[in-house]
């Protein structure tokens, strides 16, 4: 039998649905494992791996020409799957960081380890015993490294990463300091993509959202001055640069309120690392100094102090 049908074999035997059996799913687990077309199971190992990682294993050793481009299909049908089913785990890192990387859990391990050998049929059915337990176990692993977060009264929870970290705080301490009972109409989050949006009031504003890379990381709208704030939250990448300026611009045509774009950042050191890139008319704000904003600009603040 091929390997990737002792794969597919393999996830059915562990209970993961038909649609996790799938080419790109077997694949994946191989690559995770490690394991090549002539392998044996026993051989199969656990190093932490990226997505990039699993594509070109198995372009080179299984014949496939999946593009990068088809990352997101490969995170979608099998990781985020396989993920739930405690079948893999994550580093904890955001899952835009370069050093993001899964895993086979050591418990899956050591089940793939025993497929197709005399001992096959007793691993799996101890793993199978407490694997409920087990995916309880890993949800809270999980659970632990998110991060709480407030908005619009209401409890919601990031997952880890600098770039939420800094969303938290533009969230907490931006907002309640320069956009006084603003409403939080849109926030992103790293894994779970459109934590909060507000269709309806962004609408009625003049606008509707289309991709969610297009959008800022945050935008509030305070009533009281009809200004609407369009906040990026910079740890690596997507400053307020003047190109950014016009893609916001281009999809807000219609949204007569007041647009005022902020550049968020976590310390100075990252705003020096991008402050010859901001667009004039802009706003910066760094977590650091959260009482203090940077008006790039200044011709209707000058005067004595």
């Amino acid at each position: 039998m091929p390997k990737i049908d002792e794969a597919r074999k393999f996830l059915e035997d562990i209970g993961m649905p038909k649609a996790q059996q799938s080419d790109i799913c077997a694949l994946s687990l191989l690559a995770m494992a490690g394991i090549k077309p002539s392998d044996e199971w026993k051989s199969a190992s656990n190093e932490w791996i990226r997505i990039h990682d699993i594509i070109a294993f198995v372009n080179q050793n299984y014949g496939t020409t999946y593009a990068e481009n088809s990352r997101e299909t490969f995170r979608k049908q099998a990781m985020h799957r396989f993920r739930t089913a405690a079948l893999i785990e994550d580093n904890g890192k955001a899952t835009n960081s370069p050093n993001y990387r899964y895993r086979i859990t050591e418990e899956t391990l050591k089940v793939l380890q025993a497929f197709n050998s005399s001992n096959d049929e007793k691993m799996m059915e101890r793993f199978l015993l407490y694997h409920e337990k087990l995916v309880d176990i890993y949800a809270s692993k999980k659970k632990m490294t998110m991060m709480p977060v407030k908005i619009n009264g209401a409890d919601f929870q990031f997952s880890a990463g600098k770039h939420n970290e800094l969303q938290k705080a533009i969230i907490e301490e931006f907002a309640p300091r320069f956009a006084p009972n603003a409403e939080c109409l849109y926030v992103g989050d790293t894994i779970a993509k459109d934590l909060v949006k507000n269709v309806d009031k962004l609408k009625e504003l003049g606008f509707e959202i289309t991709l969610h890379d297009k959008m800022p990381d945050v935008v509030l709208y305070r009533e009281d001055k009809d200004w609407i704030y369009f906040v990026e939250s910079v740890t690596s990448v997507g400053p307020m640069d003047p190109k950014r300026i016009i893609e916001i611009s281009e999809m807000t045509t219609n949204v007569s309120a007041g647009k005022v774009f902020v550049t968020a950042f976590l310390d100075f050191a990252t705003y020096k690392k991008f402050a010859d890139s901001l667009a004039w008319e802009t706003e910066v704000w760094i977590a650091d100094m959260p009482d203090h904003m940077i008006h790039l600009n200044g011709d209707r603040f000058m005067g004595p102090r």
